[in-house]
């Protein structure tokens, strides 16, 4: 048997999986050698084979070390191709490593002081790994800390509140902006209350109206529309229109009708008062043509993302992307009709627009929200968790959309180690979780 542990790059052991190495192999051969995931298999048995002769439990492999392996195993079975393709690949990544992590040093973009204060605090409420927040469900404890997490969400919200007020003397607008099912639509809610205390008039428009018509988008080879893109929104229209709000001026803003996927021939005419501040929330806030047209002194921006720090059992932190991907298929699945099978194999739409036109603009925000709830793991398991062993089943076998198949696996097992809340009752009409769950004292 091969060791159960490898060492990790930061000199961490976690739990030996083979999949992994599968995986690579499959990626680096499926543009040269074909959509053979047998062929994988096999080489992968054999680099398993090696390390298993060559390593055992008191002297684990590293991760460049089962690397060295698979080169060697490719060129030794004949896969010459593939083997130059994996190195190309781990060399990229090596250099992409890099670079981000030189980035963050250089920056100081989020989010680590963010990051290390949620992760205390998580510590501190005993929700910082699966287990911990099992032991809630068990001991009975479970709406105390989904309580605590409500408490922490709105006092983050009372913070971006009075910053935004300091700085009244010049902002006219404010931006929210975040990758999908962050919580940004909930958070323009919040924080239009915490101003309104403040006397403050906040005037919240989202930008869905400014949605291209269907039939000038861009169609893939499953036959999916990219609504991720920034491309799909009327950027010069949107900042045409930002402009004349600056100026006191009234707009007709389109109204879009997504059931024919067209504008309406009708229009809403909008303007500001003088005493009123415009909220505009989108995924693409951040990204500059959007409101170039408006002077930076007058924008206040700020970023939400679901900062989870909960690990699993395999002691990794669960990753933002698949949390927020649990609740798009959660709400998509009640509120727009679209199955959270779609909705899986959709997001690696979302995952290439995010890091293309979101993520990298994350350094120029005047604040960051965490949009993650400790406790609602436990909510998604309740929810989807029953759904994934068929949705891993539907992508099964499709090389095309293998990335869905993996992901859908990888949160499988996760619910799978979840306690599921099958009582929803201590959760407040008012949270962010109502945003994806339905029952909210919002209308969405």
């Amino acid at each position: 048997m091969p060791p159960k542990q490898i060492v990790k790059r930061s000199g961490r052991l976690v739990e030996f999986d083979q999949r992994r190495i599968t995986t690579a192999i499959f990626k680096a051969a499926l543009n040269l050698e074909g959509e053979d995931m047998e062929r994988a298999q096999r080489v992968s048995d054999e680099v398993v084979a090696k390390i298993d002769r060559f390593y055992d439990d008191d002297d684990p492999p590293t991760v460049e070390d089962i690397q060295d392996l698979v080169i060697e195993t490719l060129r030794e079975m004949g896969h010459g191709s593939t083997a130059e393709a994996y190195s190309r690949y781990r060399e990229e990544h090596a250099r992409m490593r890099e670079e981000k992590e030189s980035a963050i040093v250089v920056e100081d973009t989020i989010p680590y002081k963010i990051l290390w204060h949620l992760f205390t605090w998580n510590v501190e409420h005993g929700c910082h790994t699966v287990d911990a927040l099992n032991t809630h469900m068990e001991k009975g404890t479970f709406p105390q800390l989904v309580e605590d997490t409500e408490e922490l969400y709105h006092a983050d919200i009372g913070v971006l509140a009075q910053r935004i007020v300091r700085r009244l003397d010049t902002v006219r607008l404010v931006i929210i902006a975040g990758p999908s099912s962050s919580g940004k639509t909930t958070t323009t809610y919040k924080l239009a209350e915490a101003l309104e205390s403040e006397g403050v008039r906040l005037v919240s428009r989202g930008l869905d109206n400014y949605f291209k018509d269907l039939e000038s988008h861009p169609k893939d080879e499953f036959g999916d529309y990219d609504f991720e893109n920034p491309q799909a929104l009327d950027l010069d229209l949107i900042s045409e229109h930002l402009l004349a709000l600056m100026r006191g001026e009234s707009v007709q803003m389109p109204i879009y009708n997504f059931k024919t996927g067209r504008r309406e021939g009708t229009t809403e005419e909008f303007h500001l008062e003088d005493d009123q501040v415009l909220l505009i929330d989108s995924l693409h806030g951040l990204y500059g043509p959007m409101t170039e047209s408006v002077p930076h002194d007058m924008k206040f921006k700020f970023y939400i993302e679901a900062l989870c720090q909960i690990r699993d059992t395999q002691g990794e932190f669960v990753r933002w992307t698949d949390l927020r991907m649990l609740r798009r298929m959660v709400r998509d699945s009640w509120h727009r009709s679209y199955s959270p099978a779609r909705t899986v194999g959709h997001w690696h739409y979302v995952r290439r627009s995010e890091m293309r036109h979101i993520v990298p603009f994350i350094g120029r925000v005047d604040h960051v929200i965490n949009g993650s709830l400790a406790y609602e793991l436990a909510v998604h398991a309740a929810r989807m968790g029953p759904l994934m062993d068929g949705i891993v089943e539907e992508y099964r076998g499709q090389p095309r959309r293998y990335d869905a198949y993996v992901r859908a696996q990888r949160v499988r097992d996760l619910l799978a180690s979840v306690k599921p809340l099958l009582d929803e009752s201590c959760i407040p009409r008012d949270s962010l979780m109502r945003e994806y769950i339905g029952g909210s004292s919002y209308e969405y």
